[in-house]
């Protein structure tokens, strides 16, 4: 029999997903239908708040109490709406797996990896003539750990992202699952780690036949691995097609718009006439206990300029950011910011407070998670408000111009000062964070990792309001990222960083598009391309060690 005469293993009908709310409820999902098929990949892509993730969740039951869930979810040919909660369970770990965005927050940090996968192996029962400790090291094994016994033995803060996020589908494919549903499972990682996941998630789907379910924004993973695309915008089905079809020919207006919202490599921008020095580091050290996190990198920000720091997790590229911020003691060698030498303020920082202060008053942050950076009983007026009241003697009615000046600069209404984080989107968020950064007209901006978490569109439009920015304002940038497509959007030079050390640096021309160290072209052979049949021709030369 043909694909399409089986019986598909998932089918979605006229789904309908609603939140009861205070103010008259909220609908996240309607009509939400599609079939998946054993030994395929469909994907669900779309902005946050497009009912990709309530749909996936709704499958699992595990949607909030005040949710209502309306239609058909048929998992093989079994109706999942209105079942009990004894069968969703014994479906979760069982007949279905499941991979979440962020691994560290999934597992108890109090146990050890070996320890949970073991708990999940004796809760469903899924064992038979082999010890439980055997089990749990062939799983890690298929998932291409390369130490098992070490990795079972570890805590989940002693591993890599990409080694957490392979031992969370050990523990999903524990129960050994035929549907897998993958809620963002790269996001928060690295080029080469990402392009590791996908990897393991196509041979779990070509040797085990296993169907998966891709929730994720990134339209580079979605050809990388997705046989068929389901776009939603806001709680509907906008289009469904085959993966190849979708990308060379999107029939809906916001997916061409998802698609060109995709950071390309490709269009490098131009470096200027460095101005004069706001930062720099010159054979820094840093050491945490005998690990050496970075190890003899010099590096100079311009007035001006741009600099992308770039590598994978743990290759010190956020450490030289913390060390320029003032937030991490130098070791060794030389770091200055506006002149100040920050080797000996922050060796003994509680002598030099003053100074550090002072210091700190030139420097805006901003960080990858505004929800995590903002403090959430504060309104966003509050919050930008803040170095304001630290470092400069205004009176009310010019701390509130202030406000209205920067939030403009950012694109949001002078309206939104009121709200609080929770009541925006986290765009807006992002926004805000940059408007906080820059209260204080700071000469070197440090921004780490600011646009991983959002969606292509949001990112695309946070990209173009900090070139906008920095051409206004004038100030020097450190741009820490592990995505090599967005740092060519921004900056003008680009560092690459490989186990502490900087292995190539120039221009962002130089580097992304002739590099000369055979870890950087690593690392650009590993970026997904939003074009299936150019990202599989690109996945063959990297399997094949080809750059």
């Amino acid at each position: 029999m043909t694909e399409t005469t089986v019986s598909p293993l998932l089918a979605v009908a006229d789904l309908a997903i609603s939140f009861d709310t205070g103010d008259g409820g909220h609908q996240a999902a309607r009509g939400v239908a599609f079939q998946l098929h054993r030994g395929r990949v469909l994907a669900l892509v779309g902005e946050s708040g497009s009912g990709k993730s309530v749909t996936a969740m709704s499958i699992l039951g595990l949607l909030p109490g005040n949710a209502r869930v309306a239609g058909s979810l048929l998992f093989e040919d079994e109706e999942l709406i209105g079942c009990g909660p004894e069968k969703l369970r014994a479906l979760r770990g069982g007949r279905i797996g499941t991979v979440f965005q962020e691994p560290m927050a999934a597992f108890n940090p109090v146990l050890t990896l070996g320890d949970q996968i073991a708990e999940a192996i004796h809760t469903h029962k899924i064992f038979e003539g082999t010890s439980v400790k055997l089990r749990v090291r062939q799983l890690l094994t298929t998932v291409g750990l390369d130490d098992p016994d070490r990795v079972a033995r570890s805590y989940p803060h002693q591993l890599s992202g990409g080694q957490l996020q392979r031992a969370m589908i050990a523990m999903a494919i524990s129960g050994d699952p035929v549907l897998l549903i993958a809620d963002e499972p790269t996001t928060a990682l690295d080029v080469t780690a990402q392009a590791g996941i996908l990897d393991l998630l196509r041979e779990l789907r070509d040797d085990r036949g296993m169907a998966i379910l891709l929730i994720t924004h990134d339209m580079g993973v979605v050809a990388d691995l997705a046989d068929d695309v389901v776009v939603l915008d806001r709680g509907r089905v906008v289009e469904t097609a085959p993966a190849g079809r979708l990308f060379t020919e999107p029939a809906h207006a916001y997916t061409k718009a998802l698609l060109e919202a995709v950071p390309r490599l490709g269009d490098p921008r131009p470096a200027p006439e460095p101005g004069p020095e706001v930062a720099a580091v010159g054979d820094l050290v840093v050491e945490y206990g005998r690990f050496r996190a970075v190890d003899g990198v010099t590096l100079r920000v311009g007035a001006g300029e741009v600099v992308g720091l770039v590598g994978e997790s743990g290759s010190g590229k956020s450490t030289v950011g913390r060390v320029l911020a003032g937030l991490v003691p130098v070791t060794a060698g030389t770091a200055t910011v506006g002149g100040a030498d920050l080797t000996r303020l922050t060796r003994h920082p509680w002598r030099h407070a003053r100074a550090l202060r002072r210091l700190r008053a030139g420097i805006g942050v901003v960080f990858q998670d505004p929800a995590s950076s903002l403090n959430p009983r504060r309104t966003v007026g509050d919050s930008i408000t803040e170095p304001l009241v630290l470092h400069r003697d205004l009176d009310a009615a010019a701390r509130r111009a202030r406000v209205e000046e920067l939030l403009d600069a950012v694109r949001l209404p002078a309206g939104l000062r009121t709200r609080y984080p929770h009541e925006m989107s986290g765009g807006q968020r992002q926004r805000v964070a940059i408007a906080r950064a820059l209260a204080l007209n700071p000469a070197l901006l440090i921004a780490d990792e600011p646009t991983s978490a959002l969606d292509v569109s949001v990112q695309a439009r946070i990209l173009d309001l900090l070139r906008s920015l920095q051409r206004d304002f004038g100030f020097g940038c450190l741009f820490v990222s592990h995505d090599l497509a967005v740092v060519e959007q921004v900056a003008h030079r680009v560092a690459v960083m490989h186990r502490g050390t900087l292995v190539e640096e120039g221009t962002s021309g130089e580097v992304l598009h002739r590099a000369q160290h055979p870890y950087t072209r690593k690392l650009l052979a590993a970026v997904p391309v939003a074009d299936p049949v150019r990202q599989a021709a690109r996945r063959v030369a990297r399997t094949a060690g080809v750059p």
